[in-house]
């Protein structure tokens, strides 16, 4: 019942958002067909339709399939560890990555059988923030001091789909509904040195993923620092976003939420077990739809922002609620499947959290205080008041508005409570310039833009305590530097 249900509210969905350019209302124009496209007849015209529907509902999917392509072409593989050893630069392009702590991914395949993921306990400074999320990046338990193993280290046994068999004592069971996926875990700085930054590495490199059935003789865990190497999930607005779901849909099962989505994908030439093949007529027509996708996604991404975290200001968390509640919930939520808002949030990021608030918080905004949007030839500034209410450390980075990525070529990309060399006021405050060109001494708290494009900022809260959340602090809207 509750499939058939899910199932009725897709195809409502479809309906309603993809109406045809012959359709009108009487009080807004209709909105037009790709001006690339012009559909022969209305077989055609399904297909533009349903190849938008499966951009909309494969995000999540192709977001993460974009992280294997680019691990592929890293020499890396499943069941192994990435990691950056040091603080990633613009060489890693992927969505809205994290400048100020030391990444280790693991990425997992358990269609051989469940795999081990063993975490280290937290000592002294050393920690680890993050979550274990399946291909669909729906989290499933965070990891670390903020989740499952409390900080006391453990191993995960991540199991593959509908596996029945009896979980062993001293294990700590993660069940995914794919064969593959990945955990983001954040090791943690302090101040930022050089001693510092070698002691997170280390500290990282003490995880481990080996395959279950090898526990009593563990093989090493390879490691692949990809610091200096290109790596990106920029997600493609072009024909190669559906080979990349195709990829995904012929490795991954069908989820009883999707099964909708059998349907329309078949229609677009992708079908489980048989190749993903497009005549010349049906890529134009596959890139016409991508590329109307696209603009709709931008458009609505710049409405998550209403309404806004704090009142009065552009600052909102880049998730809508009832994503934040399907993901929490692992989609089994009643009467919200949030697949055209989900859409939106992994456009400009990769990663969930079991429970957001706990090891994490993100704030984004796109606009200043006149409600204009960043251009990065101007010059802007934040004022964070004193005593930021986290247990960890708070951070600003300033990402590219197109890609969602780290602006090419600059020096660093963020500042945070941990950067070396951060000018605090005499009040504890902060200021925070973000442009072109950095105002006369104020070099240390300056994060450099590209004077030729738009910015957007995500600020980040690390163990977020209680004052966050009753808003008795409050961060402003940026202001430009006259």
């Amino acid at each position: 019942m509750k499939a058939k249900i899910i199932s009725l509210f897709l195809i409502a969905l479809f309906f309603s958002c993809n109406k045809t350019s012959s359709e009108k209302t009487e009080n807004t124009a209709p909105e037009s067909v790709s001006s690339a496209f012009k559909p022969a007849n209305l077989q055609e015209q399904i297909i533009y339709n349903r190849a938008i529907e499966a951009v909309i509902w494969g995000m999540p999917a192709v977001n993460f399939e974009l992280l294997n392509e680019s691990l592929t072409s890293a020499k890396g593989n499943f069941n192994e560890i990435i990691y950056w050893s040091g603080l990633i630069n613009s060489k890693n392009q992927t969505l809205t990555p994290n400048p100020d702590v030391v990444y280790i991914n693991p990425l997992y395949d358990t269609r051989k059988g469940p795999i081990v993921l063993e975490i280290p306990p937290a000592e002294g400074n050393s920690s680890l923030t993050g979550s274990l999320d399946d291909g669909w990046q729906t989290a499933i338990e965070d990891i670390g001091p903020a989740g499952v193993d409390k900080g006391k280290g453990g191993k995960y046994l991540i199991l593959p789909p509908n596996y029945k068999d009896k979980v062993p004592a001293g294990y700590i069971a993660m069940p995914s509904s794919t064969y593959t996926g990945f955990a983001i875990l954040r090791s943690n700085l302090t101040d930022g040195s050089p001693n510092d930054l070698k002691r997170a590495i280390d500290y990282g490199k003490r995880i481990k993923i080996y395959p279950y059935s090898q526990a009593s003789n563990p093989p090493v865990t390879k490691f692949v620092d990809l610091l200096q190497v290109p790596f990106s999930n920029i997600i493609p607005y072009n024909f190669h976003f559906f080979e990349l779901l195709n990829q995904f849909v012929q490795r991954e099962p069908w989820l009883t939420r999707d099964l909708v989505m059998v349907d329309f994908l078949k229609s677009i030439g992708i079908e489980k077990g048989k190749p993903f093949e497009a005549d010349s007529r049906r890529k134009e027509i596959l890139n016409a739809a991508i590329k109307d996708a696209h603009a709709w996604i931008d458009k609505k991404y710049e409405e998550i922002f209403t309404p806004p975290y704090y009142d009065g200001t552009n600052w909102a968390l880049p998730a809508s609620q009832d994503v934040v509640k399907a993901i929490m919930s692992n989609y089994e939520a009643p009467n919200i499947y949030p697949v055209s808002e989900r859409a939106i949030s992994y456009s400009i990021a990769y990663f969930s959290t079991k429970h957001l608030g706990t090891g994490q918080f993100y704030l984004m905004t796109i606009k200043d205080d006149k409600g204009q949007e960043f251009d990065g030839s101007k010059l802007y500034q934040l004022h964070l008041p004193p005593n930021v209410p986290v247990k960890l450390y708070w951070s600003v980075t300033a990402y590219d508005r197109e890609t969602h990525a780290l602006i090419k070529d600059m020096k660093y990309f963020s500042r945070a409570s941990t950067s070396p060399g951060l000018q605090k006021n005499s009040d504890g405050s902060v200021d925070i310039y973000f442009g072109a060109k950095a105002p006369a001494g104020k070099e240390s708290n300056w994060v450099p833009t590209d004077p030729k494009g738009k910015f957007e900022l995500l600020a980040r809260f690390y163990g977020p305590e209680k004052g966050f959340f009753e808003k008795t602090w409050k961060m402003g809207d940026l202001t430009e530097v006259k």
